[in-house]
């Protein structure tokens, strides 16, 4: 990053995925091509010139070494709305990358459960991107996937996510099905009893994102299941405006969610879990 933590990296779209309505994975380089390799879990500060500036998850890198990445962003009010404007070629400013990722050396040797609703599959899938690229340091990958209805499911291009092929037993749900969906109906944790076989509490790791109460329900259901707050980690998306720290614009409690985070077990935050939610 530029030794001014306030000024972005100018960087351009080279490819644009439309996931749905409102929801668009942006394929992106940075124009000095020098490399951008954050960890899973980490954000960034993405800026539309004229318009202002979000975070935004990191979905995946594509070549780490010369600065190509995702990220997917979803149309919700405000600068957000502007990315409808975004072409291939558009110019684009980035900061970052901010915070702290997913412990991928703690997850070494452990089955890990994947959690993620909605446009939290963002943060996931980046995750699961590297998983699976070492998958021999791990045990099993478990992503549970939620949406609200089968057009708000994201990343359909990725076969891995929607089938259970040995690498990632994907399980998928959603709340409201159409005549042709014939997948799960329910909520994220609804999937849970349909893991086979069973889960080795002993040994698993728990990651999940996705909206307040989908991340309360999961925590209850495994805290109930008897994992440790130290074997749940969450990311939290909560809105971040300088990414350093200074604002304290996403401050809960005694945590900074920039900096602090957005990853964090339980442990971590047990004191103002109810307020981040």
């Amino acid at each position: 990053m530029k030794s001014n933590p306030y000024m972005p990296m100018l960087a351009r779209i080279r490819e644009i995925t439309e996931e749905t309505y409102n929801i668009r994975t942006f394929t992106v380089s940075l124009k000095e091509e020098s490399p951008f390799d954050p960890e899973p879990g980490q954000f960034l500060m993405f800026s539309l010139f004229g318009y202002g500036e979000f975070p935004v998850s990191i979905a995946g890198t594509v070549d780490a070494g010369r600065g190509v990445f995702q990220v997917t962003v979803r149309s919700a009010g405000g600068v957000t709305e502007r990315i409808k404007e975004l072409k291939v070629g558009s110019t684009v400013g980035i900061r970052g990358p901010f915070g702290k990722g997913y412990p991928l050396e703690k997850l070494a040797g452990k089955d890990v459960i994947l959690a993620a609703g909605g446009i939290g599959m963002a943060s996931i899938k980046y995750l699961a991107d590297r998983m699976l690229k070492e998958r021999d340091k791990y045990g099993r990958a478990i992503l549970l996937y939620g949406a609200t209805t089968p057009g708000n499911l994201i990343y359909r291009n990725i076969p891995a996510f929607f089938r259970k092929d040995g690498q990632l037993e994907s399980l998928v749900t959603v709340n409201e099905p159409d005549a042709e969906w014939k997948g799960n109906v329910g909520n994220v944790t609804d999937l849970i009893p349909k893991i086979d076989p069973g889960i080795d509490i002993g040994k698993t790791v728990v990651a999940a994102c996705g909206p307040g109460k989908m991340m309360k329900a999961v925590v209850d259901r495994f805290t109930e299941a008897g994992f440790r707050e130290e074997q749940l980690l969450l990311s939290f998306e909560r809105k971040m405006q300088c990414g350093i720290g200074v604002c304290g614009h996403c401050m809960c409690g005694e945590k900074l969610i920039c900096m602090d985070g957005p990853v964090m077990s339980v442990r971590d935050v047990k004191d103002t879990l109810e307020r981040i939610f």
